[in-house]
């Protein structure tokens, strides 16, 4: 009787307890072929399966119950069926392909429905996003001028992104937020496809290459919290994902883009499937003159994707970019010179030149069922010369002498390993991560006289001009080392908490020498001595962090992480010989820590929304203020100059926060939803962000704003169409920000530097539209469609030194044939 009631009573503890789960293959019911990327939905817990290559999909962690299950593709039918779980269940899908082919305005319709809220989920491949500040552009979405890599378009659903207008057709990306210089993105950790890509993640973490937004699927944005999986930075991690290859044999797409100011772009793709192999590969070309003189630019970029599939469980794939860039620069200007003339330029001989090859070679292996493996190994073989005159008196002509020549080669490589498994704990499934990171760079740096010619010729003229006062040469040798970890602990269906760690070990060296040489009225010698310079930083040290989700229902959950941050200083910018400005040769990394707290989801199939409030706090914050110029003279003693020069180190503490909005509204679905073929939205993309110096040695700092945070950072508009048609009409607005941390106010007069002062508010409105016929495309739009006269940055080196006018009014045409 007791051996009965036993048995009894373990039966009905296994069936509350034990973990089933639902796997299955998602088909097409008039071919059989798999699809690729459908969902499968458990309505009833708000869980989303997206199917791999072969179909498959998989949902585990479910107790004995009856679930709702939903089947989605883009260009099929919908299917719903209802499971009874006791045991593990395996249920196909079988999708009818929709009749007739769909209008724009309905495949975007489903893309959202397919996709909905697109966040990062809590976990993908082998990363965790969970409890994390996630943000996802999804390109087919987009109504913006992608030909131009309009990043204003692009990241319009990003909240509170500052972007920098340079007018190169978005040859260079450059972002920031929440106080992050947006030059050249460096303090975001910039990868694609999951690999790094900018010139040195430690050294000099700029991105001189971006890929086009035409080859692009999503971008993925993730915030401070991403330091503990990624590396360091504050600003967290920007991934550009690329299409995947075609489920064809062959599939080509050609765009070919025209537009103001003799903007020419040609962007051509080929991409298949052909068994278990499969390729994407694309040429893009990009040319124009700019609006101002002596801004001509031309860009090559080419990328080829080669995929493996081994077996069921083994994935290999080879990945080569290359990128060559020549542009024209026409430098800064002052305060007093913008408002006279924005298209004025007294810089014909300033050049700028890149060169980016990038390899990447990566293994996906699923281990069993709850294990994935994966290793990236990745390399750049890179250059970046930049040539001509860049005094801090912007006004002056350029003379026609020796120009400066700044020649960086990079030359690294890492190997990225990661682990991903699920297991059983308290009941619940649990996801751990472990992860390691070996990253090596060698890279060289050339400074001295170039020629005193027009062109762009980028060899150095050291015996022609022995007396050329800024030259140095240097090796720049890092060593990185790192091992994370984070784990999602499923406290109850509803509430996760995913702890994580961070181990840095860094070598950072500098090893060179440069000139100094003191002149007399005359141009002759007074001293002319090589300093010898050696610098060795060995350091490690721990991050830690926590994110926390509990989900309210399926569609909404409210979210919280913090993590530690640390930012590496650069040997790369310590060591240039810069006229604009001086860096203390005492300055050291930042450290400090990010945490948000917000909700986000969707309501119904009429809103969706993330709403959070953020702080980050900067230890040891760089910036810059301004200071007399210091230098040796010829006794061997510091001096000062008498020359105003922005002086760049440690400037002290700071403390950020504030509150980061967005929400879009589908306009048809909540009030016209029998209106199938049209389309109406409505979107809200804000951040209302306060900054203060709470500490500072320098002079006028503490209490200060911190630079490059506008107060009000506003992005608001909205789609509509009908049928092929659809058109996108948006309105950006940024208010005042300061460049320094001084806040130098802005002076119209100034007419001679155009290097410090605010940045004035600005309010910029872009206009978009496309038409869809067959195997036809046709974009056109206008961008600062009000003509306003504006600019975003004030540059102390390349491309100015000085004020960098914005784009007035601008146009483009893109036809696009796929087949």
């Amino acid at each position: 009787m007791k051996l009965k009631v036993f048995s009894i009573l373990f039966q009905c503890s296994f069936s509350v307890f034990a973990q089933f789960s639902i796997s299955g293959t998602v088909t097409s019911l008039e071919t059989g072929k798999p699809i690729k990327n459908a969902e499968v939905w458990n309505k009833s817990l708000g869980i989303v399966a997206v199917t791999d290559a072969d179909g498959n999909y998989n949902i585990t962690n479910l107790e004995a119950d009856s679930y709702t299950l939903v089947a989605f593709g883009l260009e099929y039918e919908i299917i719903e069926k209802e499971v009874s779980l006791s045991s593990n269940a395996t249920i196909d899908f079988k999708l009818s392909r929709l009749a007739g082919s769909l209008s724009e305005v309905v495949l975007n319709a489903r893309r959202e429905q397919l996709f909905s809220l697109r966040k990062l989920r809590k976990v993908e491949g082998t990363a965790i996003y969970a409890g994390k500040k996630s943000e996802v552009v999804l390109l087919d979405k987009v109504s913006g001028n992608l030909a131009a890599n309009k990043a204003r378009q692009i990241y319009s659903e990003v909240v509170g992104l500052n972007i920098y207008d340079n007018g190169d057709a978005g040859i260079q990306l450059n972002i920031g937020g929440r106080g992050l210089d947006p030059n050249r993105t460096q303090n975001f950790n910039t990868r694609q496809n999951g690999y790094d890509i900018s010139a040195d993640v430690l050294g000099y973490p700029e991105s001189y290459y971006t890929p086009p937004a035409e080859a692009l699927e999503e971008i993925q944005v993730v915030r401070g919290a991403a330091s503990l999986q990624y590396g360091t930075q504050f600003g967290g991690l920007l991934n550009f994902k690329f299409h995947q290859p075609s489920e064809k044999r062959i599939e080509f797409i050609t765009r070919q883009s025209i537009g103001s100011y003799d903007l020419f772009t040609s962007f051509n793709s080929l991409s298949g499937t052909l068994g278990k192999f499969s390729y994407y590969t694309y040429y893009n070309y990009k040319g124009g003159k700019g609006f101002r003189p002596n801004s001509e630019y031309d860009s090559h970029n080419a990328f080829a994707h080669l995929g493996w599939q081994l077996s069921d469980k083994t994935k290999l794939s080879f990945e080569y970019t290359f990128l060559d860039y020549l542009a024209q620069q026409p430098g800064g200007l002052t305060d007093y010179q913008f408002y006279e003339n924005p298209d004025y330029s007294n810089r014909e001989r300033n050049w700028f030149d890149v060169n980016w090859n990038l390899f990447a070679l990566k293994l996906e292996q699923e281990i069993s069922e709850k294990t994935d493996f994966s290793l990236n190994i990745f390399g750049l073989d890179a250059s970046r010369k930049a040539l001509g005159f860049r005094e801090n008196r912007v006004s002056i002509s350029d003379p026609g002498q020796a120009r400066e020549l700044l020649v960086d080669d990079f030359n690294n490589w890492g190997a990225e390993a990661r682990i991903l498994t699920r297991y059983q704990l308290f009941d619940e499934e649990s996801v751990l991560l472990l992860g390691s990171k070996f990253y090596k760079a060698d890279n060289n740096q050339q400074q001295g006289p170039g020629s005193d010619g027009l062109g762009a010729d980028f060899d150095f003229y050291n015996e022609e001009f022995p007396n050329y006062q800024r030259q140095s040469t240097f090796k720049f040798p890092n060593q990185n080392l790192a091992f994370f970890g984070e784990n999602i602990f499923n406290i109850t269906n509803e509430w996760s908490v995913t702890p994580g760690f961070r181990f840095e070990y860094i070598n950072t060296k500098a090893d060179g020498s440069y000139k100094n040489i003191i002149l007399d009225l005359a141009g002759n010698p007074l001293l002319d001595e090589t300093i010898k310079d050696r610098q060795d930083f060995e350091r490690s040290f721990v991050l830690l962090g926590v994110g926390s989700s509990y989900s309210l229902d399926a569609s909404n959950e409210i979210y919280a992480n913090f993590s530690q941050n640390y930012r590496s200083v650069t040997f790369n910018d310590i060591r240039v010989v810069n006229p604009s400005y001086q860096v203390d040769p005492n300055i050291s990394d930042e450290e400090g820590f990010t945490a948000d707290l917000g909700i986000r989801g969707r309501l119904g199939d009429f809103l969706s929304y993330d709403a959070s409030i953020f702080g980050l706090k900067y230890k040891d914050r760089i910036g810059e203020i301004l200071k007399e110029e210091e230098r040796v003279n010829a006794q061997g003693e510091l001096e000062e100059t008498g020359r105003l020069v922005r002086f760049r180190g440690n400037i002290g503490d700071a403390f950020i926060y504030g509150l980061e909005t967005f929400a879009e509204w589908n306009v048809r679905t909540s009030l016209f939803p029998q209106l199938q073929e049209y389309q109406l939205s409505i979107f809200l993309n804000s951040a209302f962000t306060k900054s203060e110096y709470i500490r500072s040695d320098a002079n006028n700092v503490k209490g200060n704003q911190v630079e490059f945070i506008p107060t009000v950072n506003l992005k608001t508009g909205m789609n509509f169409g009908y049928k092929n048609f659809i058109a996108g009409l948006q309105y950006s607005y940024l208010s005042k920000q300061y460049t320094d941390a001084t806040n130098a106010p802005q002076d119209k007069n100034d007419r001679v530097r155009g290097i410090e002062g605010s940045v004035p508010a600005y309010g910029v409105m872009d206009l978009s539209a496309s038409y869809s016929w067959k195997h036809f495309k046709l974009e056109t739009g206008i961008n600062n469609l009000l003509d306003d006269t504006y600019f975003t940055r004030r540059a102390t080196g390349y491309p100015g030194p000085g004020i960098i006018p914005a784009q007035p009014l601008t146009w483009y045409t893109t036809l696009q044939f796929k087949l």
